[in-house]
């Protein structure tokens, strides 16, 4: 018995070190080789037993958050770096920690929505054989990486529709979104649609340390401009079970 019991615990040592370097690697594509600032999340602690969920909760002091695990904090969003040292220090101390990116200013921004009206917006998207970015999936909602806007541009580009769904969330200068392989609170976080740099089909990550001088090894991924997704993701939360809610994260 003890021998099944440490072998277990060694199987799941292992699990969390391969998880641990992958956000590592996740952290430093983004920050040194597509220059996305990157901060960690606060990550998710054990509801206690008397919790609604009985599951993971957040591990900030806010009882009832509304983002278990999936937010900054100590060290907070002004805190997001492109420095390499920084972001291997933050992950070697906390390597279970979520990868927040800092969205908005040379930073992608991003449009989610309710995980069943993304998937209908995707496969209306592919219909019209419109090229589409990265595209961040969690169990309950899907993130459209889109190229940074501006706050004027966007309040232009509702205000010329007729109405715009609540479910729709928009991350834009001093927002930030969870990206893969982090976990949160909602679940695991994956890449529905995997980035694809200019000129090519993936990006490696970056887990080594580059020479000074030393070119990056990939562009920064290609994103669709949001004037080009918006019509699509209006359309689809309009349409689908619950688009209008706010309450699924």
């Amino acid at each position: 018995m003890r021998e099944i019991l440490g072998r277990r615990r060694r199987l799941r040592l292992r699990l969390r070190r391969k998880e641990g370097t992958a956000r590592l690697d996740a952290a430093l594509t983004c920050a040194t080789v597509w220059q996305w600032p990157v901060v960690p999340g606060v990550g998710t602690a054990r509801a206690t037993p008397d919790g609604e969920s009985g599951g993971l909760g957040c591990a900030c002091p806010e009882p009832d958050c509304a983002v278990p695990g999936a937010h900054p904090f100590e060290p907070g969003l002004l805190a997001a770096t492109t420095d390499e040292r920084m972001v291997r220090w933050w992950w070697s101390n906390r390597p279970a920690a979520p990868v927040m990116l800092a969205t908005g200013g040379r930073a992608p921004c991003a449009v989610s929505l309710p995980a069943v009206a993304a998937a209908g917006a995707l496969s209306a998207l592919d219909a019209l054989g419109m090229r589409l970015g990265p595209v961040v999936a969690t169990p309950t909602r899907w993130s459209l990486l889109v190229a940074p806007y501006s706050l004027e541009r966007l309040g232009e580009l509702l205000y010329a529709k007729d109405w715009v769904p609540s479910s729709l969330r928009f991350h834009g200068e001093g927002g930030y979104l969870v990206l893969p392989p982090s976990r949160t609170g909602a679940g695991q976080v994956r890449w529905e649609r995997p980035p694809a740099p200019l000129g090519a089909s993936a990006a490696a990550p970056v887990s080594r340390r580059r020479t000074k001088g030393e070119a990056p090894a990939a562009a920064a991924p290609w994103l669709p401009d949001v004037e080009a997704v918006l019509d699509a993701l209006v359309e689809a939360s309009t349409g689908a079970p619950g688009g209008g809610s706010r309450l699924a994260h």
